[in-house]
């Protein structure tokens, strides 16, 4: 046993060498700080708010009009299927609603987002968007990390950590009821990054988004107690900085000295933005708060416009999980959609009212799209090959459409767009430069886009 496992033993050592090596060689700030970072250039967006329809919207129900998939509905499709395909899938399958054209850029979308239509010149709709897994986990990991085989730090904790935050009294990066499936928290860790720059989470996706809270803080803070956690804290940290003598470097030391005085802050700002009764009433009806249906989703995304007016470098919101239509799509898709339509359209509207839409990049869309093929007689099947997602604000070009797909909406052709291009391009738009933006880490530099993206420069303003 000893003589085979002798390697094992050699492997635990180097990697513990390694690890060490690369807290060393880590580029650190002081205490893994979330102190605001200047671009590599000027940006044209200061903050992201991602809109995540977990399961995989139909891009061919929503927004990629395609009349030749209704005129051949139930006839085979005339070109091959994807080598990889997850399920069995039929004939073709035309979309059961209507598609009309609106604004004065003439986008084309569904009867099931009708006031998502009404904002359409103040959106960029990417149709050639495609990535790499046809799998949801492997699939989410892409989109949120930009690996779907090992484990990398999210989209968000890159940005936190190449920008850190306007608020110190706010994480960098908080994700509003993220899903536990698929992946989980390794779509918003900070994977090798220090821990400082991970997603905050504020509840998850079995927590209603009125129950929705950040742990521990919440209620009016006694300033006894308050006096008393401050005493406790000083005394760990120096604690903690009498160990660092023994050790030298210790990046996960340092982000849990920084995570408990982020805490400590938090308590004087995060009870206040959590409750959002002092919003008017026409606000709360904006985002659909006044609709059993929409109030969910619509609270989050007014949570998110607070969180971003306040300083927040990354949002994330997330409709778990239930785009996934392999059956049900004409009952379970029109509920979906009706769901987050209102609140979206609020959202957008309201940052525009602010004036805030022009430097806040706002983000939606899912893991994959869906097969133009039907799965039984009622659903579609998960198509990596063709998506589409739209941006506003923060420096895209409002207005216009980006990219196409095939004449059934199978295969991404015109001007195709990677997860890796859309990673580097809102990378781009906040002024970070993704193949400068590195963290070095057992002997080599990575990057959210790794040896990948491009940016997609006819989508800038």
């Amino acid at each position: 046993m000893l003589s085979t496992s002798a390697t094992g033993f050699g492997m635990l050592a180097l990697a513990d060498l390694m690890a060490r090596q690369a807290a060393a060689d880590a580029p650190s700030r002081p205490g893994n700080s979330l102190t605001p970072q200047k671009p590599h250039f000027p940006a044209k967006a200061k903050r992201v708010i991602f809109l995540f329809m977990h399961g995989g919207p139909s891009h061919v129900d929503t927004f990629d009009h395609k009349p030749q998939l209704t005129k051949d509905h139930g006839k085979p499709l005339p070109f091959p299927k994807p080598r990889i395909v997850s399920a069995a899938t039929g004939n073709l399958l035309g979309s059961p609603w209507k598609f009309r054209q609106h604004g004065q850029s003439g986008a084309w979308v569904s009867s099931v987002f009708p006031r998502i239509a009404e904002i359409t010149d103040d959106l960029c709709f990417i149709k050639s968007m495609h990535g790499s897994n046809s799998r949801h986990g492997g699939a989410l990991l892409e989109l949120h990390t930009g690996s779907d085989t090992f484990i990398r730090p999210s989209m968000g904790s890159w940005v936190n950590y190449g920008l850190g935050t306007e608020n110190q009294n706010l994480p960098g990066y908080i994700t509003i009821c993220p899903s536990l499936t698929h992946g989980g928290v390794n779509n918003w860790s900070s994977a090798f990054l220090p821990a400082v720059y991970q997603g905050t989470p504020m509840g998850d996706a079995s927590t209603s988004a009125d129950r929705a809270r950040f742990p521990f803080i919440g209620g009016k803070s006694i300033v006894r107690r308050r006096e008393l956690q401050r005493i406790e804290l000083d005394l760990l940290n120096t604690i903690n900085r009498n160990r660092f003598q023994q050790t030298g470097p210790d990046s996960d030391l340092e982000s849990r000295i920084a995570s408990f005085e982020l805490a400590f802050r938090m308590q004087n700002e995060a009870p206040q933005l959590q409750d959002i009764s002092d919003e008017p009433k026409h606000i709360h009806k904006q985002y659909g708060l006044d609709n059993p249906a929409t109030k969910d989703f619509g609270r989050q995304c007014l949570m998110a416009r607070r969180f971003s007016e306040r300083g927040v470098r990354f949002v994330q919101v997330s409709h778990s999980y239930k785009w996934d239509q392999h059956g049900g799509l004409r009952k379970s898709l029109a509920r979906n959609a009706m769901e987050v339509d209102q609140p979206i359209y609020g959202l957008i509207s309201d940052l525009k009212q602010r004036g805030l839409l022009h430097d806040t990049l706002v983000l939606w869309g899912g893991e994959f799209g869906r097969t133009p093929v039907a799965q039984g007689n009622d659903g579609r099947d998960h198509n990596p090959h063709a998506l589409t997602m739209f941006l506003a604000g923060g420096g895209i070009k409002p207005g216009i459409s980006h990219g196409a797909t095939d004449e059934y909406g199978y295969y991404s052709v015109e001007n195709k767009v990677h997860f890796h291009d859309l990673h580097a391009t809102m990378l781009h738009l906040l002024g970070l430069d993704h193949l400068q933006l590195t963290y070095k880490y057992s002997g080599r530099d990575f990057r959210l886009t790794d040896i990948h993206g491009e940016i997609v420069h006819d989508i800038l303003a």
